[in-house]
């Protein structure tokens, strides 16, 4: 009998825990179908507009001086004295070496005085041919006499003009002994000291000149991107006129931006067989002298202006495992979209896309990681730079120019 009720206890409360339990339970899954559904993810977008952009290429290049002269004597002799600081600025027509001069100014005196002996001559005997010409006329002298004197007339004319010339070669070369600087710029070390012998036109230059104001800029381009170029211009996405076109900055080995532009003189027609690539000459101002021959320098050369340039922020795109990159964007029933891209360079913060995109899409650029294709989203405006977006269903404004 206690055994019986004992049973009937365990029994009783098992039956009451099992209904507690299905109260519980039912309570739960009414609270669980009560609950609201998941808030409508938002995305912050830019609407796309064609946009003009000049495009910019940067290449690395080497100065080199505007005009080198390598001075040489043209007269031998000794070096009396060196007549410039090695490292300073010269002028054109500025006396570098003085040659002793004594041997070439006795040969110019020698010259002077042969043609002085001739002149004085000259007039004996032309008096001589004009007398002889007037007796002839009479039979009074020979036909042979005449002729004679009128020949060393004109031997003695000759000997004149002779040394007339060696006068003005002796004086030449006098002034040969006075080595002058033949254009403005900065001079080198010397070759050679006080007292050296010199031999005219030696393989070996006494100093080396070079104008570094202006100064050249060689900057090589390889084929491809020529040819590249060729083709966006052909097919109308570059526009390169204007008189600014040619003008081309420069960044300097330590990553400092050049003050002064530069202008773009040619471009090369021969291709480097060894690089693959043509030689483009820019020519910049050089005031104080910052540049020096043989730096290496970066040149940021202008392609031209694509009026219809499309340009996203970076944070917009994605790539899928193979590499390609692609946008996200929202159409007009505000659904994700996946738009395969053809990107062109990078701008600043911004991708430059070639294809792939239409004026007045909306590319998300916040919010990416929230969505996937085919989602609904709401839409808000991306604000570039401010860290933070507004609220609001309303469309982005487009992105603001940039150029390189």
């Amino acid at each position: 009998m206690l055994l019986n009720r004992t049973v009937y206890k365990s029994l009783k409360w098992n039956l009451v825990l099992a209904v507690l339990f299905g109260v519980l339970l039912l309570a739960g899954c009414d609270r669980q179908q009560e609950s609201p559904p998941p808030p409508v993810p938002e995305v912050a977008v830019v609407t796309v507009q064609p946009q003009k952009v000049v495009l910019t290429t940067e290449l690395p290049g080497r100065t080199s001086a505007f005009r080198v002269a390598e001075i040489r004597p043209q007269v031998n002799g000794l070096i009396q004295k060196r007549l410039f600081m090695e490292g300073s600025d010269v002028k054109a027509g500025q006396v570098l070496f003085r040659i002793d001069p004594a041997s070439f100014q006795a040969t110019l005196d020698n010259a002077k005085a042969a043609r002085s002996r001739s002149e004085a001559n000259l007039l004996a005997i032309r008096l001589k041919a004009e007398r002889l010409q007037e007796l002839l006329v009479d039979k009074a002298v020979s036909q042979q006499d005449y002729d004679d004197a009128a020949a060393a007339l004109k031997q003695t004319e000759a000997d004149i003009q002779y040394y007339k010339a060696t006068v003005e070669a002796a004086r030449i070369n006098l002034g040969y002994c006075r080595v002058t600087a033949p254009i403005p710029g900065r001079i080198g070390k010397s070759s050679v000291t006080d007292g050296a012998l010199v031999t005219a036109y030696q393989p070996v230059a006494l100093a080396t000149i070079q104008q570094l104001d202006p100064i050249y800029v060689d900057v090589p381009q390889s084929t491809t991107e020529v040819l590249r170029l060729r083709r966006r211009l052909e097919g109308g996405r570059l526009d390169q006129n204007g008189a600014s076109q040619k003008k081309v900055g420069l960044i300097l080995d330590d990553d400092i931006t050049y003050p002064l532009k530069g202008k773009l003189q040619f471009r090369d027609v021969t291709v480097d067989p060894t690089t693959g690539s043509v030689i483009l000459r820019v020519i910049f101002p050089n005031p104080n002298g910052v540049l020096l021959p043989g730096m290496f320098v970066r040149a940021v050369v202008k392609e031209g202006a694509n009026k219809q340039a499309f340009l996203i922020p970076q944070q917009s795109i994605s790539r899928n495992p193979k590499g390609n990159p692609f946008a996200l964007i929202v159409d007009t029933e505000g659904k994700v979209r996946q738009r395969m891209l053809t990107l062109d360079r990078a701008i600043g913060d911004t991708w430059l896309v070639s294809s792939g995109l239409v004026p007045g899409d909306r590319v998300i650029v916040e919010g990416l990681q929230n969505v996937r294709p085919g989602a609904s989203v709401r839409v808000v405006t991306f604000e570039a730079g401010s860290g933070k977006n507004s609220g609001g269903l309303k469309d982005t404004a487009p992105l603001p120019a940039k150029s390189n």
